[in-house]
C-alpha cells in the first residue's frame, strides 16, 4: 500500500454549495441541505455524524443563497434565555448542538464548478493533515458500533491509503444514478470488509457497469487528493468531478480503499423529491413522541389505498 501512516483525523469538509434544481420550488429561497428531514434540517445530521466521530473543525462550502446554513449553526442566546424562562429546557438544550470545542469554518464556492472544485477551496483549512468530505445533502444512520465514519478512519490510519471511500450494493438498474468502483482483480469485496479498487465510474451504463458497488458520499483524504484535482479535466457539464480525481489518484498508483455500509446502516440522499419523501416518513416514524401516532396514521391511509 502507497503512502505512510496517516496522521488522526481531526478535520471535516462538508460541501453544501449545490443548486438543489431537482428540488425547485422548495428550494427556490432555501439551500436542499436546510430542508427538514424529521426534526432537524438534513445538514445538521451530517454535523453530528462528524462531531460523534470525534472531528473538532469542521468547514462547510457555501454559495449563494446558502446563509441560512450559518445562521442556523450560530447560538442564539436570547431565543435559549426565552426558552429557559418559560421552562422548555429540553428544547433550549437541543438548540445548543455541539460541546465547545468543535469549530464550525465557512467558505463560499462563488462558481459552481463541481464537486471537486468545492474540495479544493479546502486545501489552506486542512494543510497537510488528513480530512473527511462528507456531503451536506446525504445523511448516514448508524446503528452499528463503531459507526460507519469511525471504522473508516480506523481503516485509514492503519492502511496508510491516500483516500477511503464508503460504498454500498445498489440494484444494477440504478448504477446509471452513481459513481461505481471496480474492486481489485481476484478481491471480491466481503459484506463489512474493507478492499481496494483498480478503477471507479461515474454513472456507468448498465451493461458496462463494473460491479454494483456505489460510492456513498463519505471520503477520507491525504494532501495528494489537492494535486490530483489540479490535474482534473472538466467533465459532465463542464464540471469538476471527485471521481474523476480519485480515478487519478489510482492512475498514480496511490492506494484507494473502500468499506461497505454495515448492516443497520442506510443512506438517504436528499437529491430529490421521492428521496426526500421517503426519508422524512422513515424519519418520521422513528420519531420518540410521534412515531407511533404517524404509524397509525399510515396504516389507516393504507386502508383507503
Amino acid at each position: 500500500m502507497a503512502g505512510v501512516r496517516a496522521a488522526p483525523v481531526r478535520k471535516a469538509v462538508i460541501p453544501v454549495a449545490g443548486l438543489g434544481t431537482r428540488l425547485l420550488p422548495a428550494t427556490k429561497s432555501q439551500p436542499k441541505e436546510m430542508l427538514p428531514v424529521g426534526r432537524k434540517p438534513a445538514v445538521q445530521y451530517v454535523v453530528e455524524e462528524m462531531v460523534e466521530a470525534g472531528i473538532t473543525q469542521i468547514l462547510l462550502i457555501t454559495g449563494r443563497q446558502k446563509s441560512s446554513i450559518e445562521d442556523h449553526f450560530d447560538r442564539e442566546t436570547e431565543l435559549e434565555r426565552r426558552l429557559v424562562r418559560t421552562g422548555a429546557y429540553d428544547l433550549a438544550e437541543e438548540l445548543n448542538f455541539f460541546e465547545e470545542d468543535v469549530a464550525l469554518f465557512y467558505t463560499r464556492q462563488s462558481v459552481q464548478s463541481g464537486p471537486a472544485d468545492a474540495i479544493r477551496l479546502a486545501a489552506d483549512f486542512v494543510g497537510d493533515e488528513p480530512f473527511l468530505v462528507a456531503y451536506g445533502d446525504t445523511i448516514i444512520t448508524s446503528q452499528q458500533r463503531p459507526s460507519l465514519i469511525q471504522r473508516m478512519l480506523k481503516d485509514h490510519l492503519d492502511s496508510g491509503a491516500h483516500a477511503t471511500l464508503a460504498v454500498e450494493t445498489v440494484r444494477r438498474e440504478d448504477v446509471q444514478r452513481y459513481g461505481i468502483v471496480q474492486p481489485t482483480a481476484g478481491t471480491p469485496p466481503q459484506p463489512t470488509a474493507a478492499f481496494e479498487i483498480d478503477d471507479l465510474i461515474e454513472k456507468p451504463e448498465v451493461a458496462t457497469a463494473p460491479s454494483t458497488l456505489a460510492i456513498t458520499p463519505r471520503y477520507i483524504f491525504d494532501r495528494a487528493i489537492f494535486d490530483a484535482i489540479d490535474r482534473t479535466l472538466p467533465g459532465r457539464g463542464g464540471e469538476l468531478w471527485l471521481t474523476d480525481s480519485i480515478a487519478i489518484l489510482l492512475k498514480q498508483g496511490d492506494g484507494v480503499r473502500c468499506l461497505p455500509l454495515g448492516a443497520g446502516e442506510k443512506r438517504y440522499d436528499i437529491g430529490n423529491f421521492e428521496t426526500y419523501f421517503k426519508a422524512f416518513i422513515d424519519f418520521a416514524l422513528a420519531d420518540e413522541r410521534y412515531g407511533y401516532m404517524i404509524r397509525q396514521y399510515l396504516v389507516g391511509l393504507s386502508e383507503q389505498l
